[in-house]
């Protein structure tokens, strides 16, 4: 994307992390795909979550600030080469094995000139220099998948710099996991093997699910008598609709847990949904409403600045 990412998300370039991401949330709620069906809605989402993900990660947030667009096509520990006065040519006395290199947002490769790989590796790629066969690098690339994606898993196609590559996305990955597809990544040199692409998974954030490992929370919007009274109603999860029991007298922030009803886990237990309560009243009641609120205002000794 073109735009200046702190412009994306209307903050500051001082803006601090909790600035960033409640931008980001205001922004979601508005252009998410799910809950906006205009059109262009669903590029305007992508360039809001690019801005997001490179503004959130403090590392790449730096490399941002300091190279503008340039800054996927950087090393990671181009800081401390810049220290050591390495420069464009000393990038070059990298490793010759086991480097990786790090691709955009989604499958883009170059991210607009101005910095090239092959001038900061040098001859890395090369296989000069009398060293025999050298192992191809390992490469590195973003999956970025929904939480619906990464709660069922399942096979996709993707491409990368004009190759295309199947991929069996495991139920249940979760943010930041790595998928690893053996021998796709760069070629070797003379008879060395090639390396391996990983993917690295980056979920989505959802205007609905927040994610704290396998786990899931979910807002649980109920009635005043719903919540005095109790009731079953339905919760959304990532894998469909489930019943919770709302217990009588539920204040909104109590959280109910639903075991096993967060994100899978093939290796083990799953996550667990958390269903938090929101109290919701009448935004425009009526005139009976008003009526039986006003009976119930006159009865009840209920003072909720005093407790119960």
């Amino acid at each position: 994307m073109a735009g200046d990412y702190y412009e994306v998300l209307g903050v500051s370039r001082d803006a601090t992390a909790d600035q960033i991401q409640q931008a980001f949330r205001t922004l979601a709620r508005k252009y998410h795909p799910d809950v906006n069906k205009d059109p262009a809605a669903e590029d305007r989402f992508k360039e809001i979550n690019e801005a997001y993900h490179v503004l959130t990660d403090p590392d790449t947030r730096k490399r941002y600030d300091r190279f503008g667009q340039d800054f996927r096509q950087v090393p990671d520990d181009w800081e401390e080469r810049a220290a050591a006065g390495a420069g464009a040519g000393g990038f070059g006395g990298a490793r010759r094995s086991g480097a990786r290199v790090r691709y955009g947002q989604g499958f883009g490769g170059a991210g607009g000139g101005g910095i090239n790989i092959e001038d900061l590796f040098g001859d890395m790629f090369s296989g000069s220099g009398g060293f025999g066969p050298i192992p191809g690098a390992d490469q590195e690339a973003m999956l970025e998948l929904t939480v619906e994606e990464a709660y069922r898993g399942g096979k996709r196609q993707i491409s990368l710099d004009g190759r295309s590559y199947g991929v069996t996305i495991p139920a249940g990955v979760i943010d930041g996991q790595r998928i690893r597809l053996a021998g796709e990544g760069g070629r070797g040199s003379g008879d060395g093997p090639a390396g391996d692409l990983y993917l690295r998974v980056r979920i989505r954030p959802h205007p609905q699910f927040r994610l704290d490992g396998r786990n899931v929370t979910v807002d649980l919007p109920v009635s005043p008598w719903e919540a005095v009274l109790g009731t079953t109603v339905a919760v959304a999860t990532p894998g469909g609709e489930a019943k919770v029991k709302v217990p009588q007298g539920s204040s909104t922030g109590r959280r109910l847990r639903l075991r096993g009803e967060g994100m899978p886990n093939p290796r083990g237990a799953p996550g667990d949904l958390y269903a938090e309560i929101k109290v919701m009243v009448p935004p425009k009641p009526t005139a009976r409403e008003r009526e039986l609120f006003k009976e119930l205002a006159a009865a009840s000794t209920f003072d909720p600045r005093r407790g119960p």
